[in-house]
């Protein structure tokens, strides 16, 4: 019987790359696991079966709790540590440094990547302008640092021997950064906790926290130009005051701030259409609105071409701006969309197909490794 290590960048939280993880283990319940660090709540450890988590010096260093990003140029040093020889399979759920560990001939590296480490790339100058280190002795560092991070992660590509994607933008990513192949399995979403609704209501829905990136300031102002249309905004974060300034001043713009997750499920399931204006590596929330059979408006780059069928499931808009926003809402109020159809679209990233497709995966790539060693 095979020994497995499953090996995670930091656990902090309980986001995407986490629920990937949660499955993973599901799937392999026997497997060890290892983490840059580990500082989940002892009530929040359910998702990883409670297992005990092997770390890196960085756990025990300064303020790691609360800055534990901060330690990222010694995040190279840190993977490097993790003594993986006694294991035959090791799986990494990586978008920064776990990809990178140590291993031998004799043993099968399968990393699956939710993106390479994106503020080193091609994210780097977004990273740098929000974190305002785009300039003095400060941004200086930063860019040198990244640059000397680019050139490892680049370099220690080799240390895998199958990479598998989470989407197609992020395939065309790994094949841009590191000149290799990888398989596309879409990440796992609860698509059953989201129950179909065909009564739908006269609202527009978006839901994200509130970070430049996600463009929702973009949305409201769009619904700002748009009186006679509705709009209903969850979620918080950086850009709740400059968004409330715009929304309270337009009595069609809905901002509630932070909601339970059963008032996001119930706005999901009646709103006529959810607006998503990010540019992401996968994005679930879209799946999601998606699996109460509501449609979606969404920027049609990156990971939204493989979880939206446009004119079918949602509308496209293909720039970042309010006229193509607004473009697309038109176009979006004179299609008849079918929400049992659209929910049938998203029952293909449950949890449940993940699991099945990631385990015959690898049961495959098992069976060609051990051939090879036989030879």
């Amino acid at each position: 019987m095979k020994k497995i290590a499953v090996i995670h960048d930091w656990l902090v939280t309980y986001a995407g790359a986490e629920r990937v993880l949660e499955q993973i283990l599901e799937v392999y319940p026997e497997a060890d696991l290892f983490s840059i660090v580990d500082f989940l709540p002892s009530d929040e450890r359910g998702f990883i079966l409670n297992k005990p988590v092997k770390t890196s010096f960085i756990q025990k260093w300064p303020k790691a709790k609360n800055n534990y990003r901060s330690y990222l140029p010694l995040m190279p040093l840190a993977v490097e540590q993790f003594d993986l020889s006694e294991y035959d399979l090791i799986i990494s759920s990586s978008h920064a440094v776990a990809k990178a560990v140590l291993t031998g001939p004799d043993q099968l590296h399968i990393s699956y990547v939710h993106s390479p480490i994106r503020y080193a790339w091609d994210l780097q100058h977004q990273y740098l302008r929000e974190s305002g280190l785009n300039k003095g002795l400060k941004g200086w560092v930063a860019k040198y640092l990244l640059h000397r991070i680019r050139k490892w992660d680049v370099g220690t590509a080799n240390r895998v021997d199958v990479f598998v994607a989470n989407s197609n933008f992020i395939k065309r990513r790994i094949e841009k950064v590191y000149r290799r192949e990888s398989d596309v399995i879409f990440p796992p979403v609860s698509v059953d906790e989201f129950d179909l609704f065909e009564d739908k209501e006269e609202f527009y829905l978006t839901a994200s926290r509130m970070v430049p990136y996600k463009k929702m300031d973009m949305i409201v102002e769009a619904f700002a130009q748009m009186p006679e249309k509705k709009l209903r905004v969850i979620g918080t974060g950086p850009d709740f005051e400059k968004i409330k300034k715009v929304a309270q001043c337009y009595s069609n713009i809905e901002l509630l701030g932070y909601q339970p997750f059963s008032v996001l499920k119930e706005s999901m399931q009646k709103a006529k259409g959810f607006m998503f204006a990010a540019e992401e590596d996968f994005g679930i929330t879209p799946v999601e609105a998606q699996a109460c059979g509501t449609p979606v408006i969404g920027f049609g780059k990156g990971g939204l071409l493989d979880t939206v069928i446009d004119g079918k499931t949602g509308i496209y808009f293909k720039e970042q701006t309010m006229g193509s926003l607004m473009e697309a809402i038109n176009r979006f109020e004179q299609v008849k969309f079918e929400p049992q159809v659209i929910r049938n679209h998203a029952l293909q990233f449950s949890n449940e197909v993940f699991k099945q497709k990631f385990s015959d995966f690898v049961e495959q790539e098992w069976g060609k490794f051990q051939e090879k060693l036989n030879d």
